[in-house]
């Protein structure tokens, strides 16, 4: 029975039954296939090699805050400082610290709190020496200000971003460093340790539906362009991974791990942050375009979102080269001071690193955005109801309505 209540298809409209069925077909199977790969390539207990031991033996830190600099320090040169001990044997009395160059120079202030080393074998009477600040205190309380603050502007979606953000870092503690150094290719360990981060990342944030599940298909495919890009390229532009006191030392203690491959997986988990940045935006972009016009075409739909593409395109790749500068920013103090053209700096040691990384990544992450729009267009795309077709409202049965009303769920 009809109903005397009118009813035109205004809003989002609903992907057709067959799109959802791809859809939940394709990250299913990506899902499967993400957790085949941490279960494959997840070392054993006894393939993890041993944590080696951070001091020598009769090596002991302990806790102290400075309390007086020499008046006559000069720069560029080791310093002793007064301290009062916070622990240990050493608790509430005043020790002698002897604090390294590079530290001097600006690095050490009354009043600082610092760890230092005491050596048994230097004899009563002997000073103690710099070993780190601490840091605990400072950076607790930055964290629970960063949680404040998102649970004030974002709140609830950015307390789950938060939980997502801690899901990927355990993946990486728990998964991806242990995978590596037990020989594991650092690619491959790469490649699936990103897909089991994109999973928590986008779903505890964004929720579970079909926009973020197009989100979820174009951040793969932006992992894809960038897995692919990073291995053709490697080899030709000599991407090593040996720069780097880090790699050294790397080297040192674990002659099986490949340093270009652990390289190249650096450059495919850096990009990832922005590309589901820049895919989550496009998803959202194409459902609000369509809500706004019920009733244009695909192709009408897919040009107006890349018309914000484009321009998220370039904040973003400018974005990811500014990062990297700020973060290579000594090397390049350094490098510059060097005769050198500007060429030749570029394409040397650790800021060709810098530059191989920003390139590779933003190849990535420029060529996911129309590739997440496409797929989106095409999900939150369909035909225009009758009533948009003839301009008068259409009679229709409560059954219809309801359906109608699930269809937009």
């Amino acid at each position: 029975m009809a109903s005397g209540h009118s009813h035109s298809h205004r809003g989002r409209a609903p992907a057709t039954r067959r799109s959802r069925t791809i859809l939940v077909s394709l990250t299913t199977a990506l899902l499967l296939l993400t957790v085949f790969g941490l279960v494959g390539l997840w070392p054993a207990a006894d393939a993890r090699p041993e944590r080696a031991a951070l001091l020598a033996p009769g090596v002991e830190i302990l806790s102290a805050e400075v309390t007086k600099l020499p008046p006559d320090a000069q720069p560029q040169e080791s310093m002793v400082v007064e301290a009062t001990g916070r622990s240990g044997d050493i608790r509430d009395e005043s020790v002698q610290v002897e604090v390294t160059p590079e530290v001097a120079a600006d690095g050490i202030h009354p009043g600082d709190r610092i760890r230092i080393l005491s050596i048994d074998e230097a004899g009563e009477g002997a000073p103690y020496f710099y070993f780190d600040h601490e840091r605990g205190v400072p950076l607790g309380a930055l964290f629970v200000l960063y949680l404040l603050v998102v649970a004030l502007v974002a709140r609830g979606s950015g307390l789950r971003a938060v939980l997502g953000l801690a899901a990927g870092v355990a993946i990486v503690v728990l998964f991806m460093l242990p995978a590596i150094l037990a020989g594991e290719n650092a690619v491959l360990v790469a490649l699936v340790g990103s897909s089991a981060m994109i999973f928590p990342c986008v779903y505890f944030a964004h929720g579970i539906s079909i926009r973020t599940t197009t989100a979820v298909l174009g951040t793969f495919g932006g992992i894809a362009i960038t897995v692919v890009a990073a291995l053709v390229a490697g080899r030709p532009a000599g991407m090593t991974g040996t720069e780097g006191e880090a790699a050294q030392l790397l080297a040192g203690s674990f002659p099986e791990v490949s340093l270009s491959a652990v390289f190249l997986a650096g450059v495919i988990i850096s990009g990832l942050g922005a590309l589901n940045d820049v895919t989550i935006t496009q998803a959202s972009s194409v459902w609000e375009l369509r809500a706004a016009m019920p009733s244009a075409s695909r192709w009408k739909v897919f040009s107006s979102a890349m018309r914000i593409g484009r321009d998220h395109i370039a904040s973003t790749v400018y974005t990811l080269a500014y990062a990297y500068i700020g973060s290579a920013l000594p090397t390049l103090l350094f490098a510059s001071m060097l005769e050198r053209s500007f060429l030749g700096t570029l394409t040397a040691g650790e800021v060709a690193a810098e530059v191989f990384r920003t390139l590779i990544a933003s190849i990535g992450l420029v060529l996911a955005i129309p590739l997440t729009t496409g797929i989106a267009a095409l999900l939150a795309s369909s035909q225009a109801s009758p009533a948009e077709k003839t301009g008068k409202p259409v009679r229709t049965s409560r059954r219809q309505m309801l359906e109608d009303r699930l269809g937009d769920l």
